[in-house]
């Protein structure tokens, strides 16, 4: 009996990376060699997404609520850098996406179906469903994961019960702890649910629809890989003044490896609040911060716009100019911040990016075909960057406060 309860000790408390990678090899491994047995298992990966959209509504509504209530009055929460570096950050992946797909233009052979889906008809229309997801039914914000919605109400609870008692005050605190604690068990079963998810992946999909969009996958990831090694860096060196890399990483490994597996900004949210915890970083930013990124903060989806959108014209031979460009990276950059938190969200805002161009409906919904053929992989590293980002650029506004804070004193 000790002897398991020392196993499952030394389990709980080992290296969840660790875990993980163990989880992907067996899970490529299970996929190789049956492929009957990788979709038996495909049911783990599926319960672990599942359980962590379940309690991400809950966790960012109770824990904006309880952050706001219980907030020591003057206290500094950093949200406005943190929003600007997440505005900036997605214009600059939508930037870095035009320089590459000028550097190694693509073209498609468009010969598939149209996907069967309703992409928005023009940028009203991506700011009309932000404006009304923030005035959504409480009730029903939280059943579909309307995280906008969410974050209205809980910021607006928090308001009113700011100046509540502090035995009520109390209450939604230790309701706060309770569900962070079930996000910690949760987030303990990764390296099983990861299992799942590859397993399922690898059988199903493979790499043998990709290879024919090999050049343009390449495209997609070198400019995200610019993103996440180049260019963030770079941003966050300007914020902490310092090697700004030990960060990145740890965020890439601890926060992209699961988004990457997961496809979803906003299953990952609970990855990332724990993260942002185990970082010592300020609960009133982080429970605002990390929730809003999963919404506006889309470096991937910008990214994965622009150059698909690109080689959409570069197909059909329409020139482009560098201001139409810059103007592409504008309207990916907005629409960026529309596109859903769950797999494949930015791939419907390619139509509305393609009519800038005069590129018809029907073409642009061919691309999207091709954007969910390579989903597999675009999707995966998407959601990666974007995510890791979120408790990146949190990171680094809650550390360039705090020394700004030390050089005053």
């Amino acid at each position: 009996m000790n002897q398991n309860q020392s196993f499952l000790a030394k389990l709980a408390n080992g290296s969840l990376v660790l875990q993980i990678l163990i989880g992907i090899i067996a899970g490529i491994i299970v996929a190789t060699f049956s492929e009957s047995a990788a979709q038996s298992v495909a049911f783990l990966g599926q319960l672990f997404v599942g359980a962590l959209k379940a309690i991400a509504p809950i966790l960012v509504f109770i824990l904006v609520a309880a952050s706001i209530a219980n907030q020591k009055k003057n206290a500094k929460t950093n949200m406005r850098p943190i929003v600007i570096l997440y505005l900036f950050g997605t214009f600059a992946a939508a930037v870095t996406a035009v320089l590459m797909s000028f550097a190694f233009p693509t073209t498609l052979a468009l010969t598939l179906d149209a996907a069967q889906a309703s992409p928005p008809e023009g940028i009203g229309e991506v700011i009309h469903t932000l404006l009304f997801q923030l005035v959504d039914n409480p009730v029903n914000a939280l059943m579909t994961g309307n995280y906008i919605g969410i974050l209205a109400w809980g910021v607006g609870l928090g308001l009113a019960l700011h100046h509540a008692t502090d035995s009520t005050k109390q209450v939604f605190a230790d309701v706060s702890h309770g569900v962070s604690q079930m996000v910690r068990f949760i987030i303990r079963l990764a390296p099983i649910g990861i299992f799942g998810l590859v397993s399922s992946t690898f059988a199903s999909t493979g790499f043998s629809a990709i290879a024919g969009y090999m050049h343009l996958l390449l495209v997609l990831l070198g400019a995200m890989a610019i993103m996440a090694l180049i260019i963030n860096p770079a941003i966050v060196y300007f914020k902490i003044r310092r090697n700004p890399y030990p960060l990145v990483f740890t965020c890439i490994r601890e926060s992209g490896v699961t988004a990457f597996f997961t496809r979803s900004s906003a299953a990952n949210i609970p990855v990332n609040m724990a993260l942002c915890e185990k970082l010592k970083l300020h609960e009133d930013t982080y429970s605002v911060s990390i929730p809003l990124g999963a919404t506006i903060n889309m470096g991937g989806a910008a990214i994965t716009i622009t150059i698909l959108t690109l080689a959409a014209a570069n197909t059909m031979g329409v020139q482009v100019d560098i201001l139409t460009a810059i103007l592409l990276s504008v309207v990916a950059g907005i629409s960026a911040c529309g596109a859903s938190g769950v797999a494949g969200g930015s791939l419907l805002l390619i139509p509305l990016a393609c009519s800038l161009f005069g590129i018809s409906n029907d073409v642009a919904m061919q691309v999207v075909a091709v954007g969910f053929i390579i989903g597999v992989i675009q999707d995966s590293a998407e959601t990666g960057l974007n995510s890791s980002t979120d408790v990146i650029f949190t990171a680094a506004a809650c550390e360039a406060a705090e020394r700004k804070e030390s050089a005053g004193a």
